[in-house]
């Protein structure tokens, strides 16, 4: 899926992004005595920026923690109701979050942010847009059970 590709390479370049703001606040700290108030407060912004557009790749890949011993143990019938139970509960979830959030995000827009002196409405934008790709993810995944990233035993 493309916006699964997107997703991850726009959350990539903003952890890039994050990197090197931080890595200007600590130079800034050790070479000049002290760092912008920006640099803290752009590198908070962006990592969960990446965290919340990452969110809906991770859970379509799987790669997220949860525990799969149960879907392996119980009858094929019994499984297949529990994925469903799991896409459902990931879309009322997603939904609920994508809009409580885009509430919230409307509700902060007249502040601005300390450092960056931008409206806050634009960094917390980032989770209702992350909670609305999480819910197109799974719709357009469907109620399939979710891959898992089994872990081998080291040899001994």
């Amino acid at each position: 899926m493309a916006l699964r590709r997107l997703s991850l390479w726009v959350a990539s370049a903003l952890l890039v992004i994050d990197l090197l703001a931080m890595l200007c606040g600590v130079l800034a700290r050790y070479l000049a005595g002290g760092a912008p108030i920006w640099t803290d407060e752009l590198a908070r912004y962006l990592i969960i920026g990446a965290v919340m557009l990452a969110l809906g790749s991770v859970w379509i890949e799987g790669g997220h923690m949860r525990v799969a011993l149960i879907e392996r143990l119980i009858p094929r019938l019994a499984s297949r109701l529990l994925s469903w139970y799991q896409w459902l509960l990931t879309l009322v979830l997603a939904i609920g979050g994508a809009w409580f959030s885009f509430q919230y995000a409307q509700s902060v827009a007249i502040f601005q942010s300390q450092g960056l002196g931008i409206s806050r409405a634009v960094p917390v934008m980032s989770v209702p847009i992350g909670f609305a790709l999480l819910a197109l993810m799974a719709l357009c995944h469907g109620p399939h059970p979710l891959p898992t990233l089994d872990i081998e035993e080291p040899h001994s």
